[in-house]
Protein backbone atom coordinates (compact mmCIF):
# COMPACT_ATOMS: atom_id res chain seq x y z
CA UNK A 1 0.00 0.00 0.00
CA UNK A 2 2.55 2.26 0.69
CA UNK A 3 3.70 2.35 -3.19
CA UNK A 4 0.43 3.09 -4.25
CA UNK A 5 0.16 6.15 -1.90
CA UNK A 6 4.29 7.46 -3.21
CA UNK A 7 2.30 7.18 -6.47
CA UNK A 8 -0.41 9.52 -5.43
CA UNK A 9 2.06 12.08 -3.19
CA UNK A 10 3.70 12.52 -6.32
CA UNK A 11 3.89 16.22 -7.75
CA UNK A 12 2.37 16.07 -11.32
CA UNK A 13 4.57 19.21 -12.72
CA UNK A 14 3.99 18.68 -16.68
CA UNK A 15 0.79 20.34 -17.85
CA UNK A 16 -0.75 19.66 -21.30
CA UNK A 17 -1.58 23.11 -22.87
CA UNK A 18 -4.98 21.44 -24.55
CA UNK A 19 -6.83 19.82 -21.79
CA UNK A 20 -4.68 20.74 -18.78
CA UNK A 21 -3.98 16.96 -17.97
CA UNK A 22 -1.13 16.64 -15.77
CA UNK A 23 1.75 14.13 -15.85
CA UNK A 24 4.80 13.38 -13.78
CA UNK A 25 7.25 13.12 -16.60
CA UNK A 26 7.62 15.13 -19.73
CA UNK A 27 8.24 12.59 -22.10
CA UNK A 28 4.49 11.11 -20.46
CA UNK A 29 3.46 14.32 -21.99
CA UNK A 30 4.63 14.43 -25.21
CA UNK A 31 3.44 11.09 -25.55
CA UNK A 32 -0.30 12.30 -24.55
CA UNK A 33 0.21 15.51 -26.87
CA UNK A 34 -0.34 12.72 -30.04
CA UNK A 35 -3.97 12.37 -28.80
CA UNK A 36 -4.80 16.06 -29.75
CA UNK A 37 -2.45 16.28 -32.88
CA UNK A 38 -3.32 13.26 -34.24
CA UNK A 39 0.45 12.32 -34.70
CA UNK A 40 0.74 8.30 -35.27
CA UNK A 41 4.44 8.16 -34.42
CA UNK A 42 4.71 4.31 -34.73
CA UNK A 43 4.45 2.30 -37.89
CA UNK A 44 4.28 -1.43 -37.89
CA UNK A 45 6.79 -2.46 -40.88
CA UNK A 46 4.54 -5.48 -41.61
CA UNK A 47 1.43 -4.36 -42.06
CA UNK A 48 1.90 -0.35 -42.17
CA UNK A 49 -0.83 0.41 -39.07
CA UNK A 50 0.17 3.19 -37.28
CA UNK A 51 0.25 4.27 -33.37
CA UNK A 52 0.17 6.98 -30.82
CA UNK A 53 1.57 4.71 -28.09
CA UNK A 54 4.32 2.50 -27.99
CA UNK A 55 2.40 -0.11 -25.66
CA UNK A 56 -0.57 -0.23 -28.41
CA UNK A 57 2.03 -0.80 -31.20
CA UNK A 58 4.19 -3.69 -29.61
CA UNK A 59 0.91 -5.54 -28.83
CA UNK A 60 0.82 -5.19 -32.83
CA UNK A 61 3.48 -6.62 -33.52
CA UNK A 62 2.90 -9.85 -31.22
CA UNK A 63 0.18 -10.63 -33.92
CA UNK A 64 2.82 -10.91 -36.32
CA UNK A 65 5.36 -12.72 -34.02
CA UNK A 66 2.55 -14.77 -32.62
CA UNK A 67 4.32 -14.07 -28.98
CA UNK A 68 2.42 -14.62 -26.53
CA UNK A 69 4.38 -14.04 -23.32
CA UNK A 70 1.50 -14.22 -20.63
CA UNK A 71 0.68 -17.23 -19.49
CA UNK A 72 -2.15 -18.50 -16.73
CA UNK A 73 -0.41 -20.28 -13.83
CA UNK A 74 -3.45 -22.61 -13.38
CA UNK A 75 -3.98 -24.44 -17.03
CA UNK A 76 -0.72 -22.65 -18.97
CA UNK A 77 -3.15 -20.95 -21.37
CA UNK A 78 -1.07 -18.05 -22.80
CA UNK A 79 -1.88 -14.62 -24.24
CA UNK A 80 -0.26 -11.63 -26.26
CA UNK A 81 -2.06 -9.24 -23.51
CA UNK A 82 -2.57 -8.67 -20.27
CA UNK A 83 -5.49 -7.87 -20.45
CA UNK A 84 -6.57 -11.13 -21.57
CA UNK A 85 -4.87 -13.22 -19.01
CA UNK A 86 -6.76 -11.64 -16.40
CA UNK A 87 -9.97 -12.04 -17.89
CA UNK A 88 -9.30 -15.44 -18.68
CA UNK A 89 -8.25 -16.35 -14.89
CA UNK A 90 -11.65 -15.40 -14.02
CA UNK A 91 -12.94 -19.18 -15.37
CA UNK A 92 -10.41 -20.30 -12.14
CA UNK A 93 -11.63 -17.86 -9.56
CA UNK A 94 -15.41 -17.94 -10.93
CA UNK A 95 -15.55 -14.14 -9.88
CA UNK A 96 -17.95 -12.27 -11.92
CA UNK A 97 -17.64 -8.73 -11.59
CA UNK A 98 -20.22 -7.51 -14.36
CA UNK A 99 -23.49 -7.54 -13.50
CA UNK A 100 -27.10 -6.69 -15.82
CA UNK A 101 -28.95 -3.61 -14.52
CA UNK A 102 -32.14 -4.90 -15.54
CA UNK A 103 -31.90 -9.12 -14.40
CA UNK A 104 -28.91 -8.90 -12.03
CA UNK A 105 -27.11 -11.61 -13.95
CA UNK A 106 -23.16 -11.67 -13.51
CA UNK A 107 -20.72 -11.89 -16.28
CA UNK A 108 -16.68 -12.43 -16.09
CA UNK A 109 -16.32 -9.96 -18.86
CA UNK A 110 -18.04 -7.09 -20.48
Amino acid sequence: MKQQQGTHAVEHTYRCDVCNRTFRKLDTLKVHQCVHTGELPYSCDVCNKTFSYTSNFKIRQRVHTVERPHHCEVCNKTFSIRSSLKVHQRVHTWERPYQCEVCNKTFSKT
